[in-house]
């Protein structure tokens, strides 16, 4: 009976499989498509780096990788508390108030007051830190008006639309 159990699911399996042959070719399609995003993610990636290669003069008041990264966080979060900060970037709270005294000190951010709690403070970046990255955003920007100009109005609702549905849908862990 045992053995009988095994046959049923190996045809099972194997109709599956003859049933669905399409799905093959569905998963190298995927794959394919993980590649160009990957590129995609990777290229913007690149030009950031290269642009803050380029920017590093001042090593007293440069940003360090962590810090970059950390600056990429909370402006991202939009004026979180040192504790959204802390929990966003898996971080303690110790650790978190460390590296923002040491993000305010280069002059990349500031705390500024809750208006409805006066206990709680909020990370706002600075001006300092909005001309440095913007040197990311300049290239997102070229890249958009490409966009607009190599796609219809109609295949660029496609991208909107997909767009919105991996930010509200497909990425519920990131906070933001």
């Amino acid at each position: 009976e045992e053995e009988y159990d095994y046959k049923c699911i190996l045809y099972k399996i194997i109709n599956d499989i003859f049933k669905h042959e399409y799905c093959f070719m569905e998963l190298e399609r995927i794959k394919e498509e993980r590649e160009k995003f990957d590129r995609v993610y990777a290229k913007f990636k690149l030009h950031f780096y290269q642009k803050v290669f380029e920017k590093i003069q001042d090593k007293e008041n440069c940003l360090t990788t962590v810090e970059t990264f950390c600056m990429e966080i909370i402006y991202a979060a939009n004026e979180p508390t040192v504790n959204e900060f802390a929990k966003i970037a898996n971080l303690s709270s110790p650790n978190a108030a460390y590296k923002v005294n040491n993000l305010m000190k280069k002059g990349y951010l500031e705390k500024i007051q809750s208006q409805e709690d006066k206990r709680e403070y909020h990370l706002r970046v600075t001006q300092k830190y909005l001309d440095y990255y913007n040197i990311s955003y300049q290239y997102l920007e070229t890249v958009l008006s490409r966009l607009e100009g190599r796609f219809t109005p109609e295949e660029l609702d496609v991208v909107e639309r997909v767009l919105k549905v991996m930010d509200e849908e497909l990425m519920p862990e990131i906070p933001i």
